[in-house]
């Protein structure tokens, strides 16, 4: 390899909106914060869980947000080319789908 080259980082679906993925997650990590805050201050518990469910919702919805650029990108590249990584692309979408189930 050429001293100075570098191999490309991979191109995933959510590339496209890495920024807003990324302006979710340090709102969330915010929200978190202030959850801290929020015990540390001995507020009342019943205001504690209610932001806890808001924080959940948050990292919910970009699981979702990240599992539907997944299927729509890599699912679908791997099924557009066949063969044995479009089974395992399928298999490793389910799976996702029901660890977010259950969490």
């Amino acid at each position: 390899m050429e001293s100075g080259a570098s191999t490309p980082a991979p191109s995933w679906g959510y590339t496209h909106q890495k920024d807003e993925y990324t302006k979710r997650l340090r709102r969330i990590e915010g929200q978190v914060r202030g959850l801290e805050r929020m015990v540390d201050s001995d507020a009342y518990c019943i205001d504690i869980v209610t932001q806890i469910s808001a924080v959940t919702r948050a990292l919910q919805a970009v699981a979702l947000g990240l599992l539907d650029e997944h299927i729509g990108h890599c699912v679908a590249h791997a099924i557009a080319n066949g063969g044995p990584e479009a089974d395992e692309k399928i298999k490793e979408a389910s799976a996702a789908i029901a660890r977010l189930v259950r969490s």
